[in-house]
């Protein structure tokens, strides 16, 4: 059965190229619920609905999720309520931007 912990892992090697930050870190996952096929279905959002980024972030994220093994289908969808807002970031992410 595959778990949380390992999708959460495997979300932590996808990086916003702007932010230079993984998506756990910057709170773009608002949603991770697995089926006992082992489907994934996500909620993720964009920090801004006009970023130039997204499909490159949705790929990677498909390709990052579906190589784990034993996955079954990895479904995502791209939410924008609540819209992000910096507070959703990780403290320490957030100080570490704030000293920039």
């Amino acid at each position: 059965m595959i778990t949380k912990k390992q999708v959460v892992g495997a979300l932590r090697k996808c990086f916003d190229p702007e932010i230079k930050a993984n998506l756990v870190e910057i709170g773009l996952i608002y949603g991770i619920e697995i089926d006992n096929d082992n489907n994934v279905d996500l909620k993720v959002t964009m920090t801004s609905p006009m970023c130039p980024f997204t499909y490159m972030i949705l790929a990677q994220i498909q390709e990052k999720v579906e190589s784990i093994r034993d996955i079954g289908k990895v479904r995502l969808n791209l939410v924008w309520d609540p819209i992000w807002n910096p507070g959703m970031m990780d403290r320490k992410l957030q100080f570490k931007i704030t000293k920039i």
